[in-house]
């Protein structure tokens, strides 16, 4: 199992990124959150085995949100109890 905390930076909000990420993990056996963040980064986190978390993320990178991400800095956290489905955070 594996869980990480990806903040992306650039033009990430307002442009339908938090809507493609979920949209994304439903290709993948990955459960996890996306949020936009007050100071203008997104926060995506992922959890499940390390092919499939792998995957979602490489998808991410290369969609059409691509354009839109100046940095992305990866961070492996502990795993997340309890974790279900992919969700937007408001």
């Amino acid at each position: 199992m594996k869980t990480v905390c990806v903040h992306y930076q650039g033009r990430v909000q307002g442009v339908g990124f938090r809507w493609t990420a979920k949209h994304i993990a439903r290709g993948f056996d990955v459960t996890g959150s996306v949020e936009n963040l007050p100071d203008g980064r997104v926060r995506l986190v992922a959890q499940g085995e390390s092919d499939e978390v792998e995957g979602f993320l490489e998808a991410v990178r290369t969609s059409g949100l691509a354009g839109h991400i100046a940095t992305e800095t990866t961070e492996k956290i502990p795993r997340i109890p309890g974790l279900r489905g992919f969700e937007i955070v408001a």
